[in-house]
C-alpha cells in the first residue's frame, strides 16, 4: 500500500443568486446577482457551504444555490465544458478553493421578466 493521500475533492458547478447588502460591490442600481462559481469539495453539500460561507466573506448576501454536479456529471447530461471552464474547474480543484468564474448583476427590468 501507497501512503500516498487520494484527493477525495471534487469540484461543483454552483450557481449562487445574491441580493443586495451594503458594501457588496454590485453595480448601482443592481437588486442582486448571479454568480458562476466553480467550488471544490468532498461532496457537493460541503462545496455549497464552503462557497456560501467566502461570499458572506466578501460581503455578499446569498439567497440561493443551484448545483449542478461535478465536471463528468454535466458532460453525461450533455453540458458543453469549454477548454477554459475545465481550466478553472482543475484550477479549483488543485487549490481546494472557490473560483466565482461569472457575475451577471440583476437590474429592475430583469426582475420584472422573471415574472
Amino acid at each position: 500500500m501507497s501512503d500516498k493521500r487520494v484527493s477525495k475533492q471534487k469540484v461543483y458547478t454552483l450557481l449562487v443568486e445574491v441580493g443586495r447588502k451594503s458594501g457588496d460591490g454590485l453595480p448601482k442600481g443592481a437588486t442582486g446577482a448571479a454568480l458562476l462559481c466553480y467550488a471544490s469539495g468532498i461532496d457537493e453539500a460541503e462545496a455549497v457551504r464552503e462557497t456560501v460561507a467566502i461570499l458572506k466573506q466578501a460581503d455578499l448576501a446569498p439567497l440561493d444555490v443551484t448545483g449542478y454536479g461535478t465536471e463528468e456529471e454535466r458532460r453525461a447530461e450533455g453540458h458543453e465544458i469549454d477548454a477554459d471552464e475545465s481550466a478553472l474547474m482543475a484550477q479549483a480543484l488543485s487549490e481546494n478553493s472557490v473560483i466565482v468564474a461569472q457575475m451577471t448583476p440583476f437590474f429592475e427590468a430583469d426582475d420584472a421578466a422573471k415574472s
